[in-house]
């Protein structure tokens, strides 16, 4: 069993994760987008869409922190393991608040505008659900383990990812560590699969092309228009 839930399923998912985009983008190109609904509610996305997106950010950066760097790397640069925990719960529980406050104003806010709320998807659905799991799970594990738990995931969790993606897989490694960051584990796994088949395909539209495009020119219209000034009603076309 734990060959198949720490080696076989995350290869699954990861590769699923991988070949699903390809798929999505060569013959779903119409379909990859967030299907905007800022043209139904405006008020409550402004509140809720910048506290999920940059608590998102903050939380995606302390995941490559804690999972992609090793342990003895930031003690060779002068961060010590004291240090380290502190930055973690205090930037990492920041970062997942203001992802789970986003997250419910944006559910609340689809929930309750019928419009929105029509223009849900199940797969919309699905993908919240395991979405806010992953997010929970995580910022639980943040807080409760670094400050009540004694559990130390970069000895654990962080050399079993890294070997994820060197073929050096330490399946047991997982199945030693806590319960909660087992399933955060496998939520995570579950939501790369599901990824490519939700609107979270637009975190790799980057609008690179807006570097290279011509300038839009705006003008006013101004009471007076060539020599003349306008006069009220319909002019005659030449």
């Amino acid at each position: 069993m734990n060959e198949f839930l720490w080696v076989v399923f995350p290869y699954i998912c990861l590769t699923t994760f991988i070949v699903g985009h390809y798929w999505r983008y060569r013959y779903d190109k119409f379909g990859w987008t967030t299907r905007s609904s800022q043209l139904y509610e405006n008020t409550l996305l402004r509140i809720g869409s910048p506290l999920f997106h940059f608590g998102i950010i903050g939380v995606f950066f302390g995941h490559v922190v804690g999972l992609g760097v090793p342990k003895s790397w930031t003690e060779a640069v002068g961060v010590s393991e004291g240090l380290y925990h502190f930055m973690a719960v205090s930037l990492g529980a920041a970062a997942g608040a203001a992802t789970i406050v986003g997250m419910a104003i944006l559910i609340y806010r689809r929930r309750t505008t019928g419009p929105v709320f029509s223009s849900t998807t199940r797969m919309d659905k699905v993908m919240y659900l395991f979405l806010a799991a992953v997010i929970v799970l995580g910022l639980s594990n943040t807080v409760v383990a670094n400050i009540f738990g004694h559990y130390d995931y970069r000895e654990g969790v962080s050399i079993w990812f890294r070997g994820l993606f060197r073929f050096d897989i330490h399946p047991d490694l997982m199945a030693e560590a806590p319960l909660t960051f087992q399933l955060h584990g496998l939520v995570a796994m579950a939501l790369f699969a599901l990824w490519p088949f939700t609107r979270l395909v637009h975190v790799f539209s980057a609008p690179v092309g807006y570097l290279t495009r011509p300038y839009i020119v705006y003008r006013s219209r101004e009471d007076k228009l060539g020599s003349h000034a306008p006069r009220r009603g319909w002019e005659r076309m030449k």
